[in-house]
């Protein structure tokens, strides 16, 4: 049994329930506001509720251009682009599993990206894991679209720009911290910035493309508090301190239980159907995880100190 599974307990599956519990409230959410609207929302309250925490900490306060700039740049590709893009292709009427299986293959394109753009080394086994990863992705997605699917092609494209802007707010992050250039902000306020720039971003096309426009029923206000305080703060927590205790590499592994775990979710929240390909697809995509990281292969090593910048 891998190493990592053998340790799957507590922290480890409150914060995969958690995070995973993020792609059905969006689903949740949608009919009542567009995505960039609950993007929006969602990210002015997150901003409101922590300047509140900093403020009555006696703690916000501007930490330099430099810094500010950094947060906001992963900010709007991490949350942003990233998030976004996911709704868009729920949206869109794409399964809320597939959408899952497609950006849990963002930290093994980071990994393969990190030798030719950042200068580390990838070696062959990550790069037949990226392979099958993809493989894996394409077998699914291909299905899906071979079955005369109404969700157009589009609609799974969506999720491929998730992957990418958060592999380049990864590769920027790990870029600054190699140039000596990277700045260390506490988490709260880190997440502070990145929530702020991310409003921003959105309220343009929220506004011009959606005119706001919003449903305020009581489920609407539940989802959006459950995405706000459990999904974007708990699961960050979660993450956070299990990057204390653990190596990055072990607590990126259980990102790559998400597709299994929000497929079981959507079929209990809304009856998706799975079909074969969507398990050989998983499967393969599995086998890639397994080359990349050499899960249960190699001793684990002492718990770096790292900041992910993956949230939901």
């Amino acid at each position: 049994m891998p190493r990592f599974l053998a340790h799957l307990v507590g922290l480890e599956i409150l914060f995969v329930l958690l995070w995973n519990s993020g792609f059905i409230g969006a689903e949740y959410g949608l009919p009542n506001a567009g995505p960039w609207t609950l993007m929006l929302w969602r990210y002015s309250a997150l901003t409101l509720v922590l300047g509140l925490w900093l403020t009555v900490r006696g703690r916000l306060r501007w930490p330099g251009a430099r810094a500010v700039g950094h947060a906001a740049i992963v900010g709007v590709l991490a949350h942003g682009v990233w998030l976004t893009c996911v709704m868009l292709a729920l949206e869109q009427g794409a399964p809320t599993g597939i959408v899952a299986l497609v950006t849990a293959l963002q930290p093994l394109l980071t990994g393969a990206l990190a030798g030719p753009v950042l200068g580390e080394r990838t070696g062959l086994r990550q790069w037949l894991g990226l392979l099958l990863g993809f493989s894996g992705v394409t077998i699914a997605v291909a299905a899906r679209l071979s079955l005369d699917s109404p969700v157009p092609v589009i609609g799974y494209l969506f999720p491929f720009v998730s992957v990418v802007g958060i592999t380049i707010a990864s590769l920027f992050q790990r870029g600054w911290a190699k140039a000596g250039t990277n700045t260390e902000l506490p988490l709260d306020a880190t997440l502070f910035f990145q929530g702020l720039a991310t409003t921003l971003a959105v309220l343009g096309p929220a506004w011009w493309l959606e005119d706001f426009a919003t449903d305020w029923t009581p489920p609407f206000m539940a989802t959006l508090a459950w995405l706000i305080l459990p999904v974007s703060l708990g699961a960050y927590w979660a993450m956070w301190r299990l990057l204390a205790r653990q190596e990055a590499t072990r607590v990126a592994s259980l990102f790559y239980l998400s597709p299994p775990v929000t497929m079981l979710m959507a079929w209990a929240a809304f009856g998706d159907t799975l079909i074969v390909s969507d398990l050989v697809g998983l499967a393969v995509a599995g086998a890639g995880v397994l080359l990349v990281y050499g899960l249960g292969l190699r001793k684990a090593a002492k718990p770096p100190r790292e900041t992910a910048i993956r949230t939901r």
